[in-house]
């Protein structure tokens, strides 16, 4: 008798076993790389479906104070129809008047408290901890490494969730609002990651008119699926002149379909048709990227992971740009090495 499977799990497991993106890089000469990247980039960007309307950012500053020798501002942006996002700016303790630094847009992960531990918020023992689990805080100590940094909330995170708010009307019965919004947008030509992508941008837009921000000196980075949108806003924005992706390194076919650890952020209507992750990485070259990589990751584990990075190492070389890919290859769990970034954003920006 046929071996016959009743699981749909095991079923979608087995379909991306057997599959191969249509846009898997092969190339062999530099040539071939421009062609790979001139064809897929556009579908693959295409995935995204619509974008939101664009709106003025009708910029108000709320607050500025100090903490740990940073000057930190809190200002409330418009960054689309229907929707505000609170916008926090941390500024060196060196900047002198008159100057002009390069800039980091820092990317949260998942987590209740959204862009306030990556950019220092450590007014609580749970936003410490936060912090001391992954070394979280890259928005605070790359400021105080001298560079601009400035972070937002993406949708269903921080002051952007809805779960968080008391006694709200609609707590989604307990369901993943990643997963919810997602089908919100799905529904209307959108996806979470066309409409975080819009909000990135104008949050850009807003960051790179500050006096004190070089715009031609914009860099990116995150954790997790800060890394996902370190990774689509360096792909839909050529301003970011480097990336730096911290653990968000892997194989749809391990961390999505085997793993299940993956939600309606990261996701786009025929993404993995086209590309697996290490190719989509792999389309930010020629611009400089850096990869963190935990040895003892448990959410991207470290045998697929090195896969996803050996794949970005050959797109990289081929495009014969080997010297602007960096791997920070620390012995921890899933978090920040932190052991290479100030040197990498010094070098690029």
């Amino acid at each position: 008798m046929a071996d016959r499977n009743f699981s749909p799990e095991i079923m979608f497991q087995r379909m991306a076993a057997d599959h191969k993106p249509l846009f898997r890089f092969t190339g062999q000469s530099p040539e071939q790389f421009e062609r790979w990247k001139r064809e897929a980039l556009p579908r693959v960007l295409a995935t995204l479906g619509d974008w939101p309307a664009r709106v003025p950012l009708n910029p108000e500053l709320i607050a500025e104070w100090q903490h740990d020798g940073l000057r930190k501002q809190r200002w409330l942006i418009d960054v689309g129809p229907h929707i505000s996002a609170a916008l926090l700016v941390n500024i060196p303790p060196d900047l002198r008047n008159g100057e002009r630094r390069a800039a980091l847009l820092c990317c949260h992960g998942h987590g209740k408290f959204g862009k306030e531990a990556v950019m220092g918020n450590d007014s609580s023992p749970e936003l410490r901890a936060s912090i001391a689990s992954c070394n979280y805080s890259y928005g605070h100590q790359m400021a105080n490494a001298g560079f601009v940094t400035f972070a937002i909330d993406w949708i269903g995170f921080g002051e952007r969730n809805d779960a968080n708010k008391p006694n709200h009307h609609n707590q989604a019965g307990g369901r993943d609002w990643c997963n919810l919004y997602y089908l919100h947008a799905t529904m209307l030509g959108l996806t979470s990651l066309s409409i975080n992508v819009t909000h990135g941008r104008a949050a850009t837009d807003f960051a790179a008119s500050l006096p004190f921000v070089d715009p031609g000196k914009l860099g990116v980075m995150g954790l997790s699926g800060g890394g996902t949108m370190t990774l689509w806003m360096a792909l839909c924005d050529e301003r970011f002149k480097a990336a730096e992706i911290i653990c968000y390194s892997d194989l749809w076919a391990v961390f999505g379909m085997r793993d299940t650890n993956y939600c309606g952020m990261q996701v786009a209507p025929g993404l993995y048709k086209l590309v697996d992750l290490p190719d989509a990485q792999g389309l930010i070259a020629p611009r400089p990227l850096l990869v963190d990589i935990g040895v003892y990751d448990t959410c991207f584990t470290l045998d697929s992971s090195m896969a996803c990075y050996r794949q970005v190492d050959k797109i990289y070389h081929v495009a014969g740009v080997p010297d602007r890919l960096e791997l920070d290859l620390h012995p921890g769990e899933h978090g920040w090495g932190g052991n290479k970034s100030v040197a990498f954003f010094n070098k690029w920006l």
